[in-house]
């Protein structure tokens, strides 16, 4: 086992954890993206689970640990393209407040923009 440092992530043994948990996240996400997109719908739980899952690994890869697992930028954008279009197509039958949908679009943008920041630098 390798030890680097004295902190909480810097160890061969950390990094493998990290890496499993990351591992998780995009699975589930990708499992999710292929999948019958009526469970990406926003009321759905991948249409609520998915952006969780995003936000995790942007939390996680921001940190810049050895082990956190981020797709290449071109995925997160397929990801994006896939997600935001069932999300326009479905969000109005639930009738939201003008105000909530407005926010709650910039909030999906920014959140899988936020994890192509780390998917770009990953391929750097």
């Amino acid at each position: 086992m390798g030890t680097w440092g004295s902190g909480n992530f810097d160890s061969d043994t950390a990094a493998d954890h990290l890496s499993g948990i990351t591992g998780r996240l995009l699975s589930e996400i990708e499992e999710a993206m292929a999948g019958d997109p009526v469970g990406l719908e926003p009321d759905e739980y991948w249409g609520v689970a998915v952006p969780c899952n995003i936000e995790l690994l942007c939390l996680i890869a921001e940190q810049h640990h050895v082990g956190a697992a981020v797709p290449g930028a071109a995925v997160v954008e397929g990801w994006k393209k896939t997600f935001m279009h069932v999300w326009e197509r479905t969000i109005d039958g639930l009738e939201p407040a003008p105000e909530y949908k407005e926010k709650r679009r910039a909030e999906l943008i920014r959140t899988f923009d936020r994890l192509a920041g780390p998917a770009s630098a990953e391929a750097a």
